[in-house]
Formats: structure tokens, sequence, C-alpha cells
């Protein structure tokens, strides 16, 4: 049992950005997981807001679904 939980505190987790947000942190998280440049997410979501607005919508969802670094590590 407790190697169970040894691999997940191994187990890449994805998390909101609290140093590199513009608004919720969600692309910041995304391009520190992925380790990308932050600008590329932000231009994706941009792109996939224009033509019907999906991303916004994904983009509020991530913000509520996603923790951040130390609202796990508080619990």
């Amino acid at each position: 049992m407790l190697e169970h939980f040894a691999i997940l505190d191994r187990m890449k987790r994805l998390y909101r950005s609290e140093t590199d947000r513009v608004v919720g942190g969600v692309c910041g998280g995304l391009a520190e997981y992925f380790k990308i440049d932050p600008v590329i997410p932000r231009i994706i979501f941009l792109l996939i807001a224009l033509p019907g607005g999906v991303s916004i919508l994904a983009y509020f969802i991530f913000w509520i679904a996603m923790p951040t670094k130390s609202q796990v590590k508080s619990r």
C-alpha cells in the first residue's frame, strides 16, 4: 500500500501556475506541465476562442478543476 503512495508522489501533476499567470494561471500551468513556453497555450486558447468561444468555457472549467500547488500541499 505504501508503494502506491510513493508512486503517486513521483507522478507528474497538473496545477495552475501561481507565478506565470495572466488570468487564472491555467495556460501557465499547462506550459509548466508540458515544459513549453506559456505563450503557446495562450495563443491556442485565443485561436480557439475566436470562432466559437469554446475555449473560454474550457478555460473556466480548467480554472475551477485545476488546483494550485499550495492548495494541494495545504490539505
